[in-house]
Order: structure tokens, then sequence, then C-alpha cells
């Protein structure tokens, strides 16, 4: 068993005793939408990746040769200056978001997040970097402001 079946067992059975507990949430007739539609909705989804996990991980190790006798990796150096960093940008596009409004915002934060995170150093990935923030950006924001009718902060600056 490996490290990513033992990771996703753990996270879907933790998922699917939360998803069990949130049937215990009362709902009130006069609301469409229960209060525990969005808990079963993230914690749903997160059982059905961690399964995901699990079966790809299964998949991959019996596809896999048996290896004779694995190497000693050196394990790789905790990054606590990321951490930082991450912590950092997040801070700045808070900060930002009532300013530039969620849309400007939230693009600019992905793309300097996939940024630190992995610089991209071919045109390729520039167009990758891009289309990810922007995609996922307006993916969240119809989804919110469209399907859930949340309304999302718009932009002192920009009303946008």
């Amino acid at each position: 068993m490996g490290r990513d079946t033992i990771a996703g067992l753990v996270i879907l059975v933790v998922s699917l005793a939360l998803l069990g507990l949130t049937f215990e949430i009362h709902s009130n007739p006069l609301v469409p939408v229960s209060p525990a539609f969005y808990p079963r909705l993230v914690l749903g989804s997160t059982a059905f990746l961690s399964f995901l996990m699990i079966v790809f991980d299964v998949a991959a190790r019996r596809r896999a040769p048996p290896a004779a006798a694995p190497a000693k990796a050196r394990p790789a150096k905790p990054r606590y200056d990321m951490v930082a960093v991450m912590f950092a940008i997040f801070t700045v596009y808070v900060v930002l978001l009532p300013y530039l409004g969620f849309r400007i915002a939230t693009v600019a934060f992905l793309a300097v997040m996939q940024y630190a995170m992995a610089r991209p150093r071919t045109r390729r990935a520039w167009i990758v970097l891009a289309l990810v923030a922007s995609i996922a950006t307006a993916v969240t924001y119809y989804m919110f402001e469209g399907y859930l009718q949340v309304l999302l902060p718009r932009g002192r600056w920009t009303d946008f």
C-alpha cells in the first residue's frame, strides 16, 4: 500500500464521517438551500477525489514492475520560506480585494501564486498560467454570482 493510498483512505474516512454528521443538520422549510448543502457538497467532493486518489495509486502500483531494492532517496528539505511567501501573497490578496474587486484581485492572486510555486520558463507556460488564473476566476465568479446568487466584492477603485 502506497503513501497516496494511505492518505486517500484517511481523507475518505474523515470525509465520510463528517458527511454523515451533516444529516443531523436541521433545515428550514422556508429556505430553498439547506444549511447542510455546502458542507455536503465540499465533503462529497473531497470523498470522491480521495477515492480517485486511491484508485489511481492502486492502478499505478499494479502496472509498475516490482523494484529490486529501492535506492535511498534524499528527503526534500522543507521550504519554510515558501510558506511565508504564500501567506504574504494571500495577505496582499485579502487587503486588495475590496479595492480591486473579486475578479481582478482573484486573477492576479492566482497568477502570482502559480508564479511563486513554479516560475514559467516558456511562452506556453505563461499562457497556461494566464488561462488557469482566468478560467478558475470565471468559473468561481459565475458559480457564486449566477448560480448561488452570492454577491462578491466589487472594487472601490475599479467598480468591477
